[in-house]
């Protein structure tokens, strides 16, 4: 029998990234016991690297009815918006199965639902996160814009904005260059219409917030540890984790260790369809872009946003999991783009400009790619494993990680206290897919 005194803590989450951290804080305040485990650290993976959006506008799947006809071109485009990397195709091939199962409409409106439900859930979630936390000073309330090249591109938008509206998102929509100049200046004309939703909020950094999040967990008794867990037991009464140095154990466990959950899930009889969207970002030094609010250029799949006082262009989905090589291409492509439709987006000559004054240091662009855990239905999972309890899943939240991490914190709170659920979880169950 697992006694207190025999527990290295109440609760042991594995992920230090945003889910992992924001469940930790979330258990820590409501008195719980908790140690982090993390191969790397808090916010050394994807965590660290995103647009730092917190998109509750983003209620639409990416499975919707007929996307699987876009799949000869995603093979064909390697630098397109949603990319297939030839060389992983044929163990992408369950996954795309299932993600065409999840565009049926009967299922696409389901999912639809979901996400809605859990976007507005977490984003009363993250005004009290950031409330307990004093985190407000770490919180851009800016706005959004995406873009689109002409009236007929904005046409074929406009249902998809009609079914943000009936999920509670609130927007305006710009039918003229001017209108969009005066919300941003300094984008091209071609972009002749926008849709502007102002309650849109980044963070100032994803890895500042993240890392703002650990320490106040850290200063409510919680623990941090560097640690790559190998092997997970059940115990009569909770669980006990091998890594390569030593044993730890706990009354209960919260695997949120994004794209690298799956192994971990499997060792407890929950083989998931978990697999990897790719993004890739470009960060350009201060001066690069004079930018009032996250930009969407949504046909084309990228942002641009502010990283502290700096400018990252990024984005794209490549679906080629956690071993191939990078395609830099990729990143170094949205650039280009954003070079095209931001006339004025010149970091080369702001970098020359920078460099005539000796007292300012020179910051070369930053390429950067990051793991999104993704299930073939956009939804995460938020459930606990098929043999126990004792076990809570929080991961797959695909793009959109940082943007539910508060919800999720608190679902997964109530799910190891036994308490009734705010919201219906089954949408989001570790069974859905067996």
């Amino acid at each position: 029998m697992l006694t207190h005194q025999e527990q290295d803590a109440d609760v042991i989450v594995i992920g230090a990234g945003i889910i992992g951290i924001s469940c930790a804080l979330r258990l820590q305040q409501a008195g719980k016991k908790v140690l982090v485990l993390d191969t790397k650290g808090v916010a050394a993976e994807t965590s660290a690297g995103n647009a730092g959006a917190f998109a509750f506008a983003d209620v639409i799947p990416l499975a919707t009815p007929g996307i699987l006809r876009k799949a000869p071109k995603w093979l064909l485009d390697p630098l397109g918006p949603l990319s297939i990397r030839p060389a992983y195709v044929l163990k992408l091939l369950p996954w795309l199965w299932r993600f065409w199962r999840a565009s049926g409409q009967d299922k696409y409106a389901a999912a639809l639902a979901a996400q809605a439900n859990l976007m507005s859930f977490s984003k009363d979630a993250l005004e009290r996160q950031i409330q307990s936390t004093k985190g407000e000073i770490l919180i851009r309330r800016e706005g959004q814009l995406q873009l689109y090249e002409g009236e007929k591109e904005f046409q074929a938008t406009l249902p998809s904005w009609q079914t943000r509206q009936e999920h509670g998102v609130v927007f305006e929509l710009l039918e003229s260059p001017d209108a969009i100049a005066h919300i941003q200046p300094g984008i091209h004309p071609r972009f002749t219409h926008a849709a502007y939703t102002p309650e849109w909020k980044n963070v100032v950094d994803p890895k500042v917030w993240t890392e703002h999040l650990a320490q106040a967990f850290v200063a409510l008794g919680g623990q941090i540890e560097t640690a790559c867990v190998d092997q997970i037991r059940l115990l009569e009464e909770g669980v006990s984790l091998l890594s390569q140095d030593q044993q730890r154990k706990s009354k209960q466990l919260v695997i949120a260790a994004g794209a690298w959950s799956k192994p971990l899930a499997a060792q407890l009889g929950d083989r998931l369809p978990l697999e990897t969207e790719r993004g890739y970002n470009t960060t350009l030094p201060a001066g690069s872009f004079k930018l009032r609010t996250h930009l969407t250029f949504s046909n084309h799949g990228f942002v641009v946003t502010k990283v502290q006082d700096k400018i990252r262009v990024g984005g794209a989905v490549e679906l080629a999991g956690l071993t191939l090589a990078p395609n830099y291409q990729r990143a170094q492509h949205l650039l280009d783009k954003a070079k095209r439709f931001l006339p004025e987006l010149d970091p080369i000559q702001r970098d020359k400009a920078l460099a005539q004054h000796k007292s300012a240091q020179h910051t070369p662009p930053e390429q950067w790619m990051g793991f999104r855990p993704s299930m073939p239905d956009s939804l995460p999972v938020i459930d606990y494993a098929s043999r126990t309890r004792q076990v809570v899943y929080a991961f797959g939240h695909g793009h959109l990680g940082l943007t539910q991490s508060a919800g999720t914190a608190e679902l997964v709170c109530e799910l190891l206290h036994n308490q009734t659920n705010s919201i219906d979880l089954s949408p989001y169950s570790a069974k859905r897919f067996t």
